[in-house]
């Protein structure tokens, strides 16, 4: 979450007036920024991660664990401390050295719940390979100076989701009645967003555009003793606060699903992100298309999202809950009603996966493309004629078919080309799995793109392992220059795959089968063969692809994509040649100068996720389900209790804190990573 603005935020009746206007002002900045910075070269290769916490007040004592709703407190206690990376966090390695002593202190953020924290490095991470090894040690430091700022009974958990955020009774301290204004809700209150008058303004404009509340519905999983059909049994169908109050009674509520309908179900979830300076335009472009088919597999590694409001969902991962939650769509654009004001039926909501590709590679087919893609022809045409090329138009043509939500009338009293807050106000409300991000209004930073798939893990460990794994994947693509293309519907498919239970295990991806340009050495011949020593070739690109786009990719369970077919690494019959990414990266790491003691570290980070794609330890949403399937407090039907919820949030606190030890059953998750 970047800086928040201050002003008079528009209600959306006045919003819509103004939308146009926006739009256009944006695109004049887009411009602005792309004639000044089209041409840069040669940024440094840098990268940042973004680590979000829940805040939770615990005691073992305590029959409840509820959420914090404290962050501007804490945001304030860590303000006020000028010295945060001498606060007693900064861990000592076994030589003696305190590598993150003289770094600058790590940067805290609002997020949009009240019981969230965003937090970065105090400096982007450059792709020297030492400094690799310095992501751990800077995410402990963060997790230890924000429990050093908050109260003796409060901590910062690496939890997707709180398990029953929106349940009935008491679950956030302080307490307030459930209902309000701008959510509209019958299950959390107003006050349970982050009161920066950004928030509850995009919360209630999403609701207003919309014309009824967001309705995000999740299936239910069914136990032994799991009544079925279900009804959701915190649904109350008899209130009458608000207009939106007559949803669930008009079917917003179906059986076999737990219901949510605010804003805070979906952003109210934490991630992991990572964003990737590129040297240039071209490079940044490059990695947006090779990163997006991977968005998906690393939802499924990832997966730690069982819960919703007290209740273990069908589904493992956040995704779809966060895309129904701010949803935006109107009746017309969601194809419900004949187009009448609405200018488009559009197939996804506004955080959604990516929807188009935008580099100009040769290897980029039109088969690739989905041809139903919806954008605003006049805008793209005023792209073309500002000079940008027709792929990248395309792309910012079809994010700004959305409208902006969230407009302060003070920025609508003249244009500033020297700023970006127009365009900004509708690039920054499209949440796709993949983000292109250009330089800022200065110039100071290079192009950039953002991974944002990846569910929040456990344990800092975890974390840093996936967010060192995506920097050398970004290495190997560009070392080797790989290709992950398939056609960008097939991306979708796997997203939705993604979600199922258990999904890194029992389904199956489709991804590309020959990631090796066409000039590029087939398996046993050229310069080497095998998993380890992919053929070079000296040629840098290949033609155009040709033959049946569909014989270019194939379905691949998540551990032949990561760990490589069992015909590739040691010539089984019965399956296909694929290198696997691990072996990929290995082989990148055999081919540059690496020191025995980081190629050791970095092999630890890429046997957990061997590991996982293989089955062998478990996702954080297997781990979740066992421990509460086994909890004496379950009772086979679904539910999950407050004590239930205390207990599991306890393990993640130890897990967390690095007393995995001292956690029964930890092994499955962590193995011998603890």
């Amino acid at each position: 979450m970047g800086l928040l603005a201050l002003g008079t935020a528009l209600d959306w009746p006045d919003a819509k007036t103004k939308a146009d206007q926006v739009r256009a002002w944006g695109i004049k900045q887009l411009l602005e920024i792309w004639n000044k910075a089209k041409g840069k070269e040669r940024d440094a290769m840098l990268w940042g991660d973004e680590v979000e916490y829940l805040v939770v007040t615990y005691s073992k004592d305590d029959p409840k664990v509820l959420l914090s709703l404290r962050q501007a407190d804490i945001l304030a206690a860590l303000a006020g401390d000028k010295d945060l990376s001498t606060a007693g966090c900064v861990p000592t390695l076994p030589d003696g050295s305190r590598p993150l002593a003289n770094d600058p202190p790590p940067v805290f953020h609002p997020e949009f719940g009240r019981f969230m924290l965003e937090t970065t490095p105090g400096k982007p991470w450059g792709i020297e390979f030492k400094e690799l090894l310095n992501v751990e040690p800077n995410m402990k430091l963060r997790r230890c100076i924000a429990k050093d700022h908050m109260l003796p009974n409060e901590f910062p958990i690496t939890l997707t989701t709180f398990p029953r955020l929106g349940s009935p009774g008491v679950f956030t301290e302080p307490s307030y009645p459930v209902s309000g204004p701008k959510l509209r809700s019958q299950f959390v209150p107003d006050e349970i967003a982050n009161p920066h008058i950004r928030f509850p303004t995009l919360a209630a404009n999403i609701r207003s555009r919309r014309g009824r509340k967001v309705q995000v519905n999740v299936p239910v999983f069914r136990d032994k003793n799991t009544p079925w059909p279900w009804k959701d049994p915190t649904v109350n169908y008899d209130l009458h606060n608000w207009p939106e109050d007559d949803d669930v009674r008009n079917g917003a509520a179906p059986d076999n699903f737990i219901h949510m309908d605010a804003m805070a179900f979906g952003m109210g979830s934490c991630c992991l992100q990572i964003t990737f300076q590129a040297k240039n335009l071209t490079e940044g472009r490059q990695m947006y298309d090779q990163l997006s088919p991977l968005g998906p597999i690393l939802l499924a590694l990832t997966a730690a999202t069982p819960i919703y409001k007290g209740f273990l969902a069908d589904t493992d991962v956040r995704w779809n809950q966060i895309s129904a939650a701010v949803d935006d769509r109107t009746a017309e654009e969601l194809g419900e009603k004949p187009l009448e004001t609405s200018r488009w039926r559009i197939p996804k909501s506004r955080y959604a996966s990516n929807s188009t590709y935008i580099s100009e590679d040769p290897r980029l087919r039109p088969e690739y493309f989905d041809p139903d893609l919806v954008i605003d022809p006049a805008i793209k045409q005023q792209l073309l004629d500002g000079g940008m090329d027709d792929r990248l138009a395309t792309h910012f043509a079809h994010l700004f078919i959305r409208d902006p939500i969230v407009i302060f009338n003070e920025d609508l009293e003249s244009l500033d080309l020297s700023k970006t807050d127009h365009f900004e106000n509708i690039q920054s409300t499209n949440w796709q799995h993949m983000r292109f991000k250009p330089p800022p209004a200065d110039n100071s930073i290079g192009w950039r793109v953002e991974f944002r798939p990846m569910e929040i893990q456990i344990t800092d460990f975890e974390n840093a392992a996936f967010a060192v794994f995506m920097v050398l994947i970004t290495r190997v693509i560009l070392s080797f220059d790989l290709n992950f293309y398939i056609p960008i519907r097939r991306v979708d498919e796997n997203m939705e795959t993604a979600h199922r239970r258990d999904a890194v295990i029992k389904e199956k991806f489709w991804f590309r089968r020959n990631l090796f340009s066409a000039q590029r050495a087939q398996k046993g011949s050229g310069s080497g063969s095998g998993a380890n020593s992919p053929a070079r070739s000296s040629n840098s690109r290949p033609a155009s692809p040709v033959g049946p786009v569909e014989d270019e990719y194939r379905l691949m369970s998540v551990d032949e994509i990561i760990n490589g077919s069992a015909a590739y690494a040691g010539g089984g019959e019965g399956g296909e040649d694929f290198p696997g990414l691990i072996p990929l990266v290995e082989s990148y790491l055999d081919s540059v100068n690496v020191d025995v003691a980081t190629r050791c570290q970095l092999a630890r980070y890429l046997e957990l996720i061997r590991k996982r794609a293989s089955g062998e330890l478990w996702t954080a949403a297997r781990w979740i389900r066992r421990f509460v399937g086994e909890h004496e407090g379950y009772k086979g039907d679904s539910e999950v209790g407050e004590v239930v919820t205390r207990d599991l949030v306890g393990e993640v606190i130890k897990i967390g804190e690095g007393r995995g030890g001292e956690v029964e059953g930890v092994k499955e998750l962590l193995g011998g990573f603890l």
